[in-house]
């Protein structure tokens, strides 16, 4: 019986206007699924999954920026409490530390064939701001040594900048690691000599690091104020650098951060046009594709206007003519978002793959990590 109700209702022909509807559907759907994962997935390169892997840092430095105005201002590039409290309200900023400086005064010195000598500054950076806690950094009084955390950039300079220029050696970071040498803190009858070594590198801070435990106990005996300075540099982490409301905020406060860190401000700007763009064509591709399948339903219908007649003058009910003919269509929706979302995550798995040589992380399967 359904082979004759098959020929009857759809034997009229038309079956290249209805695979032209289902293909056009098929992309549409694809187009849109495509664009909602571009937009998504420039998020999830923004923020990254671990501190390596972010297009975007999400780890700012912050400090206020010095104009002819403030120049020579005693505490004018500082922050506040309030300052600080207000900074960490805002919506993008997930968490707020306080790079903390020395307060006295840092020589450092060492012998041999890479003898050198110089005074130099000091920090300190709360762990969870660190991108690499290396061994022994838990500093206590009384330990032999003090780690040191330099910059990556540092090291960089010095190899290829200062080292080819003077004739000196350059230096691996595992032969650095291995060289001790003498820091003399604080003046007068104060000043100590200690030992330290450089421990690790951060790819993150821009400065020379030691431990919180090991600051605080240097300013409070070689410091050569009676209080703590408020901080002058903040480690902000947020949701999203490029943000333009953040990115406003800063402007507006006279925040200055490495410009470099908010270059996808501009990046994100255009991937949200891009993917709008596309999200747009999609539906519109989408709404053709539907449009085209309910003429062909009204066009088929029409020409099986007879057949319908004869079929309801032998008894078939409206209910069940409506059904059988529902039943040829519905399947043939379900296909199309169905290869869609399939081709949507066959193209995600293989950017997942490509993205993965670039040591960048991405779900192969949007949604999962």
């Amino acid at each position: 019986m359904k082979p004759l109700l098959q020929k009857l209702l759809f034997g009229h022909g038309g079956k290249g206007r209805l695979w032209a509807a289902w293909l056009s559907l098929c992309m549409g759907t694809t187009l849109l699924l495509l664009s909602v994962m571009i937009w998504w997935n420039f998020q999830e390169l923004l923020q990254g999954r671990n501190s390596e892997d972010s297009l975007g840092s999400s780890f700012l430095t912050i400090s206020k920026q010095v104009t002819n105005e403030n120049m020579g201002k005693k505490g004018a590039t500082r922050f506040t409490d309030a300052e600080i409290n207000d900074l960490h309200s805002q919506p993008q900023v997930q968490d707020v530390g306080a790079l903390t400086a020395n307060q006295f005064p840092v020589y450092a010195s060492t012998k041999g064939a890479l003898a050198f000598a110089t005074d130099m500054f000091l920090e300190a950076a709360p762990t969870e701001f660190l991108d690499k806690k290396p061994a022994g950094w838990d500093w206590k009084q009384g330990d032999a040594q003090v780690p040191i955390i330099l910059s990556a950039e540092f090291l960089n300079l010095y190899n290829y900048g200062f080292a080819l220029s003077q004739g000196l050696p350059q230096l691996s970071e595992s032969s650095i690691q291995s060289i001790a040498f003498d820091l003399k803190l604080g003046h007068g009858d104060k000043a100590e000599t200690i030992t330290a070594h450089i421990a690790g590198f951060s790819n993150r801070l821009s400065s020379v690091l030691v431990p919180e435990s090991f600051m605080k106990y240097a300013n409070e005996k070689y410091g050569q104020h009676g209080s703590t300075l408020a901080p002058s540099r903040l480690l902000v982490r947020v949701k999203d650098p490029s943000d333009s409301r953040f990115v406003a905020y800063l402007q507006a406060h006279g925040y200055t951060t490495n410009a470099e860190q908010l270059r996808w401000s501009k990046m994100r700007a255009i991937v949200d046009i891009i993917a709008t763009a596309t999200g747009l064509l999609a539906v519109l591709l989408m709404g053709i594709s539907m449009l085209v399948f309910v003429l062909f339903i009204e066009l088929t219908v029409a020409k099986a206007q007879q057949s319908l007649t004869l079929l309801l003058e032998l008894g078939y009910s409206p209910r069940f003519l409506a059904s059988f003919m529902l039943r040829r269509f519905i399947p043939l929706l379900l296909s199309a978002m169905v290869v869609a979302l399939l081709l949507a995550i066959a193209t995600q798995m293989a950017a997942g793959i490509s993205l993965s040589k670039l040591r960048l992380t991405l779900p192969l399967i949007p949604g999962y990590p």
